[in-house]
């Protein structure tokens, strides 16, 4: 699973009174990530593709990662990731506020989650609460069924597993200070433990990356909102349902069009 993903520019998008009705970013990410399967580290690059977008009833977010590090252990391996997730507001369809106390609105979630590689695919029903709090432009909670439709070991990929279901908190933050703008943004997800075709249990883990970022375009006395950098840190208890965990910082350019 990849994930701050679907989090700055969707985020941004639905938050932001006036913002463009849509927005393309390329990210590239560099750090040392683990096998959980070899229990080994390697250097890995990751370049995504994200695109997000609003429309009457909703928006839509897809993104893509490709993945390749120094090793030769079938994982990371020129892999290709995407997800893609498109959403119904019930605020845009009734054309008013449906949320209650600190919540702004409720959305219905759809999703396709795809890896190249290990051949797995899973689809994500499920809602959204975005939440209004002091100092975020956008705070939101998700939860969704994981459907899982992979072919599975006949079809050669990793083993089809049955289905479970994922909460995810996101987040954007933005603040000046020195005459620079900073963004701190990232997400934190649940995702159950399930069983696979081979009888083997897959244990539920624990994925969270924050990322903090300059915009080094303001920084250099040029345009801001187009090029920044930082870190992302990726905290990943029981890695895609081992017992291994992993605590890895990235370095981190984002390239907004």
């Amino acid at each position: 699973m990849s994930l701050t993903r679907r989090l700055s520019v969707l985020g941004f998008l639905l938050a932001v009174p006036g913002a463009a009705a849509g927005q393309t970013e390329f990210h590239l990410q560099m750090g040392s990530l683990v096998n959980p399967f070899e229990e080994t580290s390697d250097g890995t690059v990751v370049v995504t593709f994200q695109s997000a977008a609003q429309w009457a009833w909703g928006d839509h977010f897809l993104f893509f990662d490709y993945a390749a590090d120094g090793g030769n252990d079938g994982f990371n391996e020129k892999d290709l990731y995407g997800e893609w997730y498109p959403t119904l507001s019930l605020g845009k369809i009734t054309g008013s506020r449906v949320g209650f106390g600190p919540i702004r609105d409720f959305a219905v979630l759809g999703g396709v989650n795809y890896s190249a590689q290990a051949k797995v695919l899973k689809y994500t029903p499920g809602f959204r609460a975005s939440w209004d709090v002091p100092g975020f432009i956008f705070l939101n909670t998700e939860f969704a069924r994981m459907v899982d439709a992979s072919s599975g070991l006949d079809g050669g990929g990793a083993p089809s597993t049955s289905d479970g279901f994922m909460f995810d908190v996101n987040w954007l933050a933005t603040w000046e200070m020195l005459g620079q703008t900073f963004t701190f943004t990232g997400h934190a997800e649940y995702i159950s433990g399930v069983t696979n075709e081979l009888g083997s249990d897959d244990r539920g883990w624990i994925l969270a990356q924050p990322q903090l970022a300059l915009d080094v375009g303001r920084a250099l006395g040029g345009g801001g909102g187009r090029l920044m950098t930082g870190i992302e840190y990726q905290y990943w208890r029981n890695k895609l349902g081992t017992n291994v965990t992993e605590s890895a910082v990235q370095f981190l350019v984002v390239w907004r069009l």
